[in-house]
């Protein structure tokens, strides 16, 4: 059951924001770091790095872990991952090879665990189901989930891929090395949140280019 708030409860509740700069700042205010993220897009679009990139740069606020589900330890995202420099953030970040829900929920129940999780990709967690990502939401009320996803027709990829989409904090979709962001933490006037990121400037400017010129 819930419970009731009063006026005064909700003007003076407080919560806690990352302090984001530049342009993480620019695309996605100043977040909480808790709930849902969410990120989609196309096989080739810049995903993998753009989640890499968003991965380093929250170890400056929380320990994060990776749970490559689809790829596992592969050639494709060490390079990926070395790409990004990662390892110049040492062990604020860990990577999960194909960790289960149940045995990630375990691992996240001990002391000291990862305030940041990345589950690569939402399509390889069969077991999952819409009440099992509630209870794992609810489960951990501390701890941030970045969900990624396929994408099918520009959206994210099935049924429960498009209900997280709904639910998550800051949906984030990625094509031609661009992330377009939409994040309930924007603050406009000042310029916080909702600007496009740019992946990789080199590739996005080729690619939007030729989409221009076709």
């Amino acid at each position: 059951m819930g419970r009731a708030l009063s006026n005064k409860n909700v003007v003076t509740a407080k919560f806690e924001a990352a302090d984001f700069t530049g342009k993480w700042l620019a695309s996605m205010g100043k977040p909480e770091l808790r709930g849902a993220w969410f990120v989609f897009g196309g096989s080739g679009s810049g995903k993998t790095t753009f989640v890499l990139q968003l991965c380093k740069y929250l170890t400056q606020f929380r320990r994060v872990a990776y749970n490559s589900l689809e790829q596992g330890l592969s050639l494709s995202f060490q390079r990926a991952w070395e790409r990004v420099g990662m390892e110049e953030v040492g062990t604020q970040i860990i990577m999960l090879v194909k960790e289960s829900l149940q045995d990630l929920s375990a691992r996240l129940r001990k002391k000291q665990s990862p305030d940041v999780v990345v589950i690569d990709s939402v399509q390889y967690l069969h077991e999952l189901r819409w009440r099992d990502y509630i209870a794992l939401k609810d489960s951990f009320p501390g701890k941030l989930f970045i969900f990624v996803s396929h994408e099918k027709n520009k959206q994210p990829d099935g049924g429960m891929a498009m209900k997280m989409r709904y639910d998550a904090d800051i949906k984030m979709r990625v094509e031609g090395y661009k992330a377009f962001i939409t994040t309930r933490y924007a603050v406009p006037e000042l310029g916080e949140g909702g600007e496009d990121y740019v992946i990789w400037e080199e590739g996005a400017n080729q690619y939007w280019n030729n989409e221009v010129n076709d």
